[in-house]
């Protein structure tokens, strides 16, 4: 008689697989938080919901860009908020169905995506530019030249 019980094998010898995490699988960590769990958003809608911005700075602007590829410029919006708050937004629309069709794999994400960037200082907030071609948006925020301090030198006496 073995010391160690057997997960693998019962009684009458036919095969078990024990699974010590089959009963996490309803399990939702977050249920009791104040914002919506992850599964309220569908999966389908999940890799557009969180569209990626690439920002970076130059001596001269920060420059942000979003791959959007299908989306037209009217369907995406670039606003300033008073508080320094770059927010790009828009939404991409499912295709209409027709009832005919037989669909074998969906990978295409739809639905609405929010960014919000908040600009530092240095943005010249009344001459932001943006532009779209080929599915890229580019959005330049002008910055403010830096003063330079001129340095003077002080002799020390004594």
């Amino acid at each position: 008689m073995a010391m160690i019980p057997s997960f693998f094998n019962n009684r009458r010898g036919s095969s078990i697989i024990f699974d010590p995490f089959s009963s996490f699988e309803a399990w939702d960590p977050f249920k009791d938080f104040p914002f919506p769990s992850s599964s309220l958003i569908p999966r389908e809608n999940s890799g557009f919901v969180s569209t990626r911005i690439d920002w970076k700075e130059t001596p001269e602007a920060h420059v942000f860009k979003a791959d959007l590829p299908g989306l037209k410029k009217e369907e995406v919006k670039v606003e300033i908020e008073d508080d320094r708050v770059l927010q790009i937004s828009g939404e991409r629309n499912t295709e209409m169905e027709d009832k005919n069709d037989t669909w074998h794999r969906v990978e295409r994400s739809s639905g609405k995506f929010l960014r919000r960037f908040r600009l530092p200082e240095n943005a010249k907030m009344d001459q932001v530019k943006a532009s779209m071609e080929n599915g890229l948006l580019t959005v330049t925020v002008p910055k403010e030249e830096v003063k330079k301090h001129d340095v003077k030198a002080i002799e020390i006496s004594g």
